[in-house]
């Protein structure tokens, strides 16, 4: 699959200075935006409708243009794992929710509660999919393979997904769907 990529540094204030690159990469679910400082992946989301992507390469040996390599092997069918920091923010909770979604397996699927249970806070389902839904960083934290308890598909919030890409991206891992 070719992949067209955007380059752009900015600078963003947010606990103190740092610098950012994005890149925005074909995928078949539409553009993929990936932004990263230097320590690590900040967000993963769909462009809004419209956007498109140009042809300038990241950085060389950064972190975004190693996700743009993973990415793109994910979507071509030859990767399961992703090997990439992240330099994200949140709660106790919310990180230790989104540490054990990293850990749900390609091709596997978790309910809400089951994952709320993992990560150590059972009856905590509705909470889990607020930090489903807030995920920064789809696909690499898989939060598409969290379904409802009884196998059915579940939101898919955040920027630009939707049901659609949900199944589209279980069906790219295998996963069966009733």
């Amino acid at each position: 699959m070719a992949i067209q990529v955007e380059n752009e540094r900015r600078e963003e204030t947010f606990k103190g200075l740092q610098s950012r690159e994005q890149a925005s990469i074909h995928t078949p679910l539409g553009p993929l935006v990936i932004e990263a400082s230097e320590r690590g992946l900040t967000h993963i989301y769909l462009a809004p409708s419209g956007e498109e992507a140009s042809g300038h390469e990241p950085a060389p040996d950064s972190v975004l243009a190693e996700a743009v390599r993973q990415l793109e092997q994910y979507f071509a069918g030859s990767r399961r794992d992703f090997d990439l920091p992240f330099e994200i923010e949140g709660s106790e909770f919310e990180l230790r929710v989104l540490d054990e979604l990293a850990r749900v397996p390609y091709g596997t699927t978790v309910s809400y509660g089951e994952l709320a249970a993992t990560a150590g806070y059972p009856g905590a389902a509705r909470a889990v999919g607020s930090v489903m839904r807030n995920n920064q960083l789809m696909i690499v934290l898989p939060c598409h393979r969290v379904i409802g308890a009884d196998g059915s598909l579940r939101g898919y919030g955040g920027l630009g997904c939707g049901l659609d890409n949900k199944r589209w991206l279980l069906e790219l891992e295998g996963v069966s769907l009733s």
